[in-house]
């Protein structure tokens, strides 16, 4: 009985480090694998962003292009109601000297 203790004290300690790798192991392979989705599911959305902003790039661009012709055009608006005024003014001024010879 004695030596069934013995080979039994013996035993359990070598038990315990071969199922203790065993599990180390395992629980290694499970974590890489979290690991690689986790990986994965980043990449994955870093493309969906890369791709989002290759397509805001154009839009960007056309943006610019029709803020552009925009101010090109109401630079010429105002010139051209600048212009505008100085013509009424000066026909109100003919006007007013017609309407009134005195003066």
């Amino acid at each position: 009985m004695q030596d069934f203790i013995t080979i039994i004290g013996i035993l359990s300690p070598i038990c315990a480090i071969v199922f203790g790798y065993a599990t180390f192991t395992r629980n290694k392979k499970s974590d890489t694998t979290a690991d690689a989705k986790q990986d994965a599911t980043v990449l994955t959305e870093i493309g969906y962003i890369k791709g989002g902003i290759d397509d805001i790039k154009p839009e960007q661009r056309e943006q610019r292009k029709t803020n552009t012709d925009f101010i090109s055009r109401l630079t010429a608006v105002e010139q051209s109601a600048k212009q505008a005024h100085k013509r009424i003014d000066r026909l109100e001024n003919i006007t007013d000297h017609t309407d009134h010879p005195d003066e």
